[in-house]
């Protein structure tokens, strides 16, 4: 018998939201794992926060809705709130019921300086990682270090003169003796019209400009949109752009991120950052220790900094002037350490493809950093239901 295409609605639900989510579902370990790590940081949270006043909403609940948010490639908080609205599963993994209210999205700027900060975000993952199951899956001994660009938020049509500056003699993007121009690659300065602009008449907002022939630098430009933004390349065959550079440590036993950083675009970043997350990760650790990197960190300051720390450097060697010698390269960690590092890429690949830092949409290095951060213990998240199942 055919049944009948008609529509009656209930006045009332019976079947609770946790009955409606699989079993099986991988955000139910993600989910515990969470929920385990924040209630770890309750301590935390009350200091944040004053005992008298009007309820504010739940840290944890943010918390779950910033990393639901970068899980599910989510683009903005207006967004998020408009599917949290509508989906059961959301409201589940964040903490409402079926009847509850979504807040508007503007408390996440109201608690972005508060609680969605750099120092919060270290400490979330720093929870996620010390979870009672998966810790065990942590190596204490070997990792690995690399940085990527994020491009910031801001057009290179932003990138104006600064006020009485004065044009270095000689820079390049990603030279590390300099600092950001090359006449043949870089992006040149905004040609400056003579003409006078006729009375009542307003400037196209976004006017076609040419850049070829003059020369832009870090030293005598900013960006009007993001001032933290520096004019940065890696490879000497790509174009500069805006952006900052993203940081990772990770361990090599199953590729989980351990640390994370963002600074502004420097060619002496990378390695800084990487002394600063191995300090970070084992604070005064006698424990001999082995770091992986790519022949970027192939310096000699950089190669004896981590022998003073205790750290053996499994930096791949460059093809002259090498920092590294036969006294690591001989034994067979070194290989295997090389071979590892790479998985490193995976973690920046997901953070670009599924979390949203291809380009971010925030200004200012604090701001983007505490991103970075959150998206590295996201990656963690999406990984450990295949690897706890295995």
């Amino acid at each position: 018998m055919r049944g009948t295409d008609e529509t009656s609605g209930s006045l009332f639900s019976y079947v609770d939201v946790e009955e409606r989510i699989p079993a099986r579902h991988p955000l139910r370990k993600i989910r515990q794992v969470v929920n385990d790590a924040l209630a770890s940081l309750d301590a935390e949270f009350e200091a944040l926060y004053i005992d008298f006043g009007r309820p504010s909403i739940p840290p944890e609940r943010l918390i779950r809705a910033s990393l639901l948010q970068i899980l599910f490639s989510v683009r903005s908080e207006r967004q998020l709130m408009e599917q949290m609205d509508y989906n059961l599963m959301f409201r589940w993994f964040v903490g409402l019921g079926i009847d509850d209210p979504v807040w508007v999205p503007t408390v996440f700027t109201k608690n972005r300086d508060r609680l969605l900060t750099t120092e919060m975000s270290r400490k979330v993952m720093a929870a996620i990682l010390a979870h009672r199951e998966v810790a065990p899956l942590l190596s204490d001994e070997h990792f690995s270090v690399d940085g990527t660009l994020v491009k910031a938020w801001a057009s290179m049509k932003s990138f104006q003169p600064k006020e009485d500056a004065t044009p270095p003699e000689d820079e390049g993007p990603g030279d590390p003796s300099a600092s950001n121009t090359t006449p043949e690659t870089q992006p040149t300065q905004i040609k400056a019209e003579t003409a006078p602009m006729p009375r009542n008449t307003k400037p196209h907002r976004n006017a076609e400009v040419d850049f070829k022939g003059e020369k832009r630098s870090n030293a005598t430009h900013a960006s009007t949109t993001d001032p933290d933004a520096r004019l940065y390349k890696k490879s000497p065959g790509t174009g500069a752009m805006l952006c900052f550079i993203g940081h990772a440590l990770m361990e090599n036993r199953n590729g989980l991120i351990v640390q994370g950083d963002l600074t502004q675009a420097d060619g002496h970043a990378e390695r800084k950052a990487a002394l600063d997350m191995v300090h970070r990760h084992s604070p005064g650790s006698t424990r001999r220790l082995t770091l992986a990197a790519d022949k970027g960190y192939d310096a000699g300051g950089f190669v004896s900094d981590l022998r003073k720390a205790c750290v053996t450097p499994h930096v791949a060697q460059k093809a002259r002037y090498s920092a590294i010698d036969a006294r690591t390269t001989r034994h067979e960690g070194y290989a295997l350490s090389q071979k590892h590092r790479k998985k490193i890429e995976e973690a920046f690949g997901w953070a670009k493809t599924v979390g949203g830092m291809a380009q971010t949409m925030y200004r200012g290095v604090e701001r983007v950093r505490s991103r970075f951060i959150i998206t590295m213990a996201a990656n963690n998240l999406a990984r450990l239901p295949k690897l706890l199942a295995a």
